[in-house]
């Protein structure tokens, strides 16, 4: 799973214009693979704003210019603030002195962002707030759910263009041409329309 969780971030990146470098392609026999940085990214056209949200969209992207990005694809779990404190391999690779390395390793100018790739946070306005206030108090100055990635790619991914170069986005293009995806705005007007044409019974 790490792997493909990785790819869909990747890809993520790369359609909003980053340039991607992964740290490495292999696990060290005496380090797990969850102690380090998975992704360092560059925006080559960031627009300088005053502040980001902590919570990541698409649009903020253009806002990011270096991050250093690290993916948790635990995709049954919610990262509510049981789950960080009783997880804390989640933030091994969050230390400052893996940031460092990080900065040695692949230089460069401007701020290093700090952002962590999350299956879902809490719904509820209080328990998510608690969690964005953990996730705050280690070091995080950014999150992304997955489901916001893949919204956006599913989005983004054209039925009538051909992807060979990445494996992902020709399986969402062939599930879109086969009508297994839906676009939500066109599922939400279908919707709406069904229920407005939608006749009473005689009595």
């Amino acid at each position: 799973m790490p792997a493909v969780s990785e790819s869909i971030v990747r890809e993520f990146f790369e359609q909003h214009g980053f340039l991607v470098r992964q740290q490495r392609k292999y696990i060290a026999r005496s380090r797990d693979d969850e102690d380090e940085v998975d992704f360092v990214v560059w925006n080559p056209r960031a627009e300088m704003r005053p502040a980001m949200p902590f919570v990541l969209t698409p649009a903020d992207l253009a806002g990011v210019v270096r991050a250093a990005v690290v993916v948790r694809g635990w995709h049954t779990e919610t990262f509510t603030t049981g789950t960080l404190t009783n997880s804390p391999e989640i933030f091994r690779s969050l230390e400052p002195a893996v940031f460092q390395q990080m900065e040695k390793a692949f230089g460069g100018q401007g701020p290093l962002t700090k952002i962590l790739v999350v299956p879902a946070l809490p719904h509820g306005a209080e328990a998510r707030q608690q969690s964005i206030e953990l996730l705050t108090a280690k070091g995080i100055d950014a999150v992304i759910a997955f489901h916001t990635l893949l919204a956006d790619l599913i989005q983004q991914v054209e039925a009538n263009r051909n992807y060979a170069k990445s494996d992902l986005l020709q399986v969402i293009r062939i599930l879109k041409n086969y009508d297994f995806l839906k676009e939500p705005q066109m599922e939400l007007f279908k919707t709406r329309r069904a229920k407005a044409t939608k006749t009473k019974p005689a009595i």
